[in-house]
């Protein structure tokens, strides 16, 4: 990774925030800052969720995320944009207007948030059409797990080719590129499919044998946008997530009752 001397790369990240700290903006942050990266953020909403559930969602004013993230933007810049729990139809549709106006020459990677590794819905249905027609077009990258990739194409997601036939489709919608990934398909090792406009990548991990996976989604786009922030090639920036996130999982502590977080620090040196 090539980076100018004392010139950090600058990721804003649009999500909610997770009081476990497995997920969401805190996920986020801790990636960005593992990475060797710069993070912001305009807070979407409050969660109160540990390893167990999600019990309350308090969406932020629409009017505030939009201050935040204009505040960061207008001040310190972004090298790289990242969406991730957005939750109803006008915050994504104030989100979009923002992107279009301030983040246009950004790589923007859309973590399409639907529902928390509990099974808790953390995007209203009637939100799913706006996602689909406002954030997938012109997203450098779209990063659905199978579930929501299934959600957003209306394709069935079991296998690698359901899998080619869903980025196929959030391409089709104006996406730059698509990683439906395949962690929640019954296989080993587990394979991502990445597609671009210009060729596809078929990206193979050994399934880790591990409940602790809250977080494994924002984390994984978190590590892609802050490897584009530093100049990498898409292609490129993907792998280098993947061996990131692979090694928070193996390093996971186990913590809590339920599906347990990631070791973000795992790359960290004590002294």
């Amino acid at each position: 990774m090539s980076e100018e001397e004392g010139q950090a790369s600058r990721v804003l990240i649009i999500a909610g925030s997770d009081s476990s700290g497995g997920a969401g903006i805190q996920a986020d942050i801790k990636t960005v800052a593992a990475l060797g990266g710069y993070a912001m953020t305009a807070v979407t909403a409050l969660t109160v969720q540990n390893t167990t559930g999600v019990f309350d969602v308090v969406p932020a004013p629409v009017k505030a995320v939009i201050a935040q993230a204009t505040a960061c933007l207008s001040d310190i810049g972004a090298d790289a944009i990242k969406t991730g729990m957005l939750g109803s139809r006008p915050l994504i549709e104030a989100i979009s207007e923002l992107l279009s106006e301030q983040g246009a020459d950004r790589p923007r990677i859309v973590d399409p948030v639907m529902v928390a590794t509990s099974g808790n819905r953390l995007l209203d249905l009637g939100a799913v059409d706006v996602l689909q027609s406002l954030l997938v077009p012109g997203a450098t990258l779209v990063t659905p797990n199978a579930p929501e990739a299934e959600i957003l194409t209306g394709k069935s997601v079991e296998t690698v080719d359901g899998q080619r036939r869903a980025a196929e489709a959030l391409l089709e919608r104006g996406a730059e590129a698509a990683l439906v990934k395949g962690g929640h398909i019954a296989a080993d090792p587990i394979t991502d499919v990445l597609q671009t406009q210009s060729g596809e990548w078929l990206l193979e991990m050994p399934r880790i044998a591990t409940d602790n996976t809250h977080g494994t989604g924002c984390t994984l786009a978190s590590a892609i946008a802050t490897e584009m922030a530093f100049g990498r090639a898409l292609p490129q920036a993907v792998e280098a997530a993947q061996h990131y996130l692979a090694g928070a999982i193996k390093a996971s502590g186990g913590w809590g009752s339920g599906p347990g977080p990631v070791n973000h620090a795992w790359r960290v040196k004590r002294y």
